[in-house]
């Protein structure tokens, strides 16, 4: 080609001769025949007269450029594959089920760092990015040679390499590896790796590897962790302001970091400097140059306990099953409602700033969700940021006396192995164990009570003579198949173990409770979507036996101090605890599809007499639960048995628990499990003959006297003497008329009953030389007194009340109890 052509035609002819003139020096004359006018364009038309190459050069030539061609193309193609963000350390960030920034943990190399794919970025900030940092990011090679040449000439003019060539490629490189590019040296290698890149990525996965490395000041790294550490959003909902505020960031991250307690003039400025160069301006009232960026949050800290555990949870199993998120790796979408935890933290604040006259400071509180075991809501502390009560300790895992809150399980345990139904008569009487001799809270006792009552009035002794009598499992072992950690045997614990004898954590008590709704099966809460790790539930009660102690917990009366809805129809299941000497104070509630938790007490351990669970736990309890359904309402759904369930709804007797006899007047509605509860008709109701003036029974009508027909009350002589003790009147029998006692008398109603000794300790008694064997039997209640005889000799007698003491020498008895109507009761023992 001829090079005049490039200039103007002007300018052409001097040039034209001097290009002549060499060319008559090395090129041979030839024939004008052989001129080509393409050769000199226009002017060979016009017959101009000059030289041509021959054709052999232009072979060579032709040669010599596909050569460096082929050369170029094969440099091109050996470049190696340079790493893009394979190695880069990523922030674990915690989200809340709705999308919600829990918390951002610090990458490996303790910077704030979120992985964020192109597709998740806002087109805004991708295009002020390239406006501000590359404008011919789409043209280039990775390197601008435009801009290589200015900074060339800047160099050369300037000695200084701070020319502003770079393009977006050359700063990924210069993020990526590391290099010190204020020098030819590092600056060549700069251009030789993005050369590399670019040759084996696309313009996409360049750009979004830089949008996940720029540097935005402070410890923040990639647009994923500033738009959501600065303005609280992800990079797809930034505004136009808010984009061009972060794409000027970049350029100067240490001057340009925002905070959110002072003015960002260096941004400001770096933002009206962009709208000059691109000649924009934004309509609306508020225009982009207007904008002032300020930092929302410095750091983002929502459900800090929650979030903690998260992580440590993932960290346990190395971060496998919890990478593949929706959101992307390294993003854990967790089960959390930040809506259900801040409310939830705001009550508990109110409380306790309500509370601190009582000596109320702190508290913890779970909520889940039974039907799949999500935890919506966990409150470790009443401040996690307040040193004073030791905050940063999580309420919800820490080993605390549970009070009472184990006693439904005893319940629900008896039931199972058939010893109560709910309407069972259970005694709540002084009674010593071995040398453990339980009190109820309020040092009193109300004799024979419901089984449903004791547990809603959370009575102590007969929930302990309930754990006494269970077996396969007992409560220490129904507790250890519950994955509740004892770590002593059961032994050390004994029969304390109902009354709050173990520390149990939060989290244990809420799956138990959680257990109860879901028809006696135990699972794992669960804190991650999608978690990949989901065991199977493991039944630890029969459905029978769970929806039966949930029944009672629906017997324990409501609080009304500081209930705003105390009048809500809807059901809740609930029991409190008070641990002893008053250093834990907890309330349990299961409701509608959830189970919430509450403690009351000091991580230090410290007492307060106001740590009382119905009083301290209780209203804080219910004023959640008032907030839960009126934020977030749903249909109230009646309790009934699961399905399939070996449940039977018949009436009883409202006074002795049984099935109803001809007698029985007061009568109420219950449930039993057929085949496994112990049930019977009635015999505490009977009719006998009084006569009408004396108001005497006698055994027969004889024809002789007026007679009346009444109904009285046969209770064992053990239980009327708690009825008695307890000051609870019953209307026992009156006794016969004298003279009229006969056979038949002595053949009706029941014989007495040994209780002592025990059928477990009967076949073998142990005796010191001076110490005495107490003989002890229920009767009757038309029974006066107990004669005792040992192989037919006379031992003593006493009143049906008391116990008497038998000083026997070692042998073989028969012991017999024999009451005033002549019924007997007879057992073998053997004294050593």
């Amino acid at each position: 080609m001829n090079p005049c052509e490039s200039f103007p035609e002007s300018a052409r002819a001097p040039v034209c001769c001097r290009w002549r003139s060499r060319q008559r020096i090395s090129v041979p004359r030839v024939s004008m025949n052989c001129l080509d006018s393409r050769v000199f364009g226009e002017g060979a038309e016009h017959g101009t007269r000059g030289r041509v190459r021959s054709p052999e050069w232009r072979v060579h030539a032709l040669f010599a450029f596909a050569f460096f061609c082929v050369l170029a193309l094969a440099v091109w193609l050996s470049l190696p594959k340079p790493r893009l963000l394979d190695g880069i350390p990523f922030s674990q960030s915690v989200w809340d089920r709705n999308g919600k920034l829990l918390r951002l943990a610090l990458a490996d190399d303790q910077k704030f760092r979120v992985r964020t794919s192109l597709d998740d970025i806002s087109p805004g900030l991708i295009d002020a990015t390239l406006r501000y940092e590359d404008k011919y990011y789409a043209r280039h090679p990775g390197v601008n040679p435009v801009a290589l040449l200015r900074s060339a000439w800047r160099l050369l003019t300037h000695d200084s390499l701070r020319t502003g060539g770079s393009t977006v490629t050359m700063q990924l490189v210069r993020l990526r590896f590391h290099l010190q590019t204020r020098n030819i040296p590092g600056k060549l290698q700069q251009m030789f790796i993005a050369l590399e890149l670019e040759r084996h990525y696309s313009k996409r996965e360049i750009l979004e590897a830089y949008l996940n490395l720029a540097p935005y000041g402070r410890n923040i790294e990639g647009i994923g962790a500033a738009s959501q550490i600065y303005f609280e959003k992800s990079p797809a909902d930034l505004t136009a302001p808010q984009a061009i505020a972060l794409s000027v960031i970049p350029q100067s991250p240490a001057r340009r970091a925002l905070f959110s307690d002072r003015d960002n003039r260096s941004v400001s400025a770096a933002q009206n400097s962009w709208y000059d160069r691109a000649g924009l301006n934004l309509d609306g009232e508020l225009s982009g140059r207007q904008f002032q960026a300020r930092a929302e949050n410095e750091r983002k800290f929502l459900a800090p306990h929650f979030a903690q555990q998260v992580l440590e949870l993932v960290k346990s199993n190395n971060g496998q099953n919890y990478s593949a998120q929706p959101r992307g790796k390294n993003q854990i979408i967790t089960t959390l409602d930040l809506a259900k935890q801040q409310m939830i933290e705001h009550r508990v604040t109110d409380y306790v700033a309500s509370g601190g006259k009582r000596g109320i400071r702190n508290a913890a509180v779970l909520l889940i969700d039974t039907r799949n075991m999500d935890v919506l809501a966990q409150i470790g502390s009443a401040d996690f940021h307040d040193i004073g009560i030791n905050g940063q300790v999580d309420g919800t895992r820490s080993r605390r006396s549970p009070g009472s809150t184990l006693k439904p399980f005893v319940y629900a345990l008896a039931i199972d192995q058939g010893l109560i139904h709910p309407l069972s008569i259970v005694a709540d009487a002084p009674h010593r164990f071995g040398e453990y001799n339980p009190e109820n809270f309020d040092r009193e006792f109300l004799g024979p009570i419901r089984a449903t009552d004791a547990l809603a009035r959370s009575r102590n002794v007969p929930a302990v003579m309930l754990a006494s009598q269970l077996s396969h499992p007992n409560l220490y072992e129904f507790l250890r198949e519950g994955n509740v950690a004892l770590p002593r045997p059961a032994s050390f614990y004994g029969l304390a173990l109902p009354l709050g004898g173990a520390e149990v954590s939060m989290q244990e008590l809420v799956r138990l409770y959680a257990a109860l709704a879901n028809g006696g099966e135990l699972r794992p809460l669960r804190r991650i979507l999608n978690d990949s790790i989901s065991p199977k539930g493991r039944r630890i009660l029969s459905p029978e036996s769970a929806f039966l102690a949930m029944e009672m917990l629906g017997n324990v009366p409501r609080p009304e101090l500081n209930c705003a809805d105390a009048g809500n129809s809807a059901p809740v299941f609930w029991k409190t605890g008070t641990s002893h000497g008053f250093h834990d104070a907890w309330s349990i509630a299961i409701f509608d599809h959830y189970v919430l938790g509450i403690w009351i007490g000091n991580f230090d351990g410290h007492p307060s007499p106001a740590f009382v669970g119905r009083t301290a736990a209780a209203p804080l309890l219910f004023q959640i639960i008032d907030s839960v359904r009126a934020n977030w309402p749903e249909p109230s759904a009646p309790h009934i048995p699961p399905p399939g369930a070996n449940l039977k709804r018949v009436e009883f007797c409202a006074v002795s628990g049984d099935l109803p006899g001809p007698c029985c007047g007061q009568r109420v509605e219950g449930w039993f499990i057929p085949g496994v509860s112990t049930i019977k008709t009635c015999d505490v109701h009977r009719e006998v003959l009084v006569d009408v003036p004396t108001g005497l029974r006698v055994p027969v009508d004889d024809g002789t006297r007026e007679l009346r027909h009444e109904i009285y009350e046969f209770w064992p002589s053990e239980l009327l003497a708690l009825f008695e003790h307890a000051g609870v009147p019953r209307r026992t029998p009156p006794p016969f008329l004298p003279g009229t006692t006969s056979d038949l008398a002595a053949r009706s109603g029941r014989p007495p009953q040994i209780i002592a000794p025990s059928e477990t300790s009967r076949r073998e008694i142990l005796m010191g030389s001076s110490s005495a064997i107490p003989l002890r039997a229920k009767a009757e209640a038309d029974a006066r007194e107990i004669y005792w005889f040992a192989n037919k000799v006379f031992i003593g007698r006493c009143s049906i009340t008391d116990i008497i003491a038998w000083k026997s020498k070692p042998g073989s008895y028969e012991l017999t109890a024999l009451d005033d109507h002549g019924r007997a009761a007879t057992c073998h023992v053997v004294v050593r």
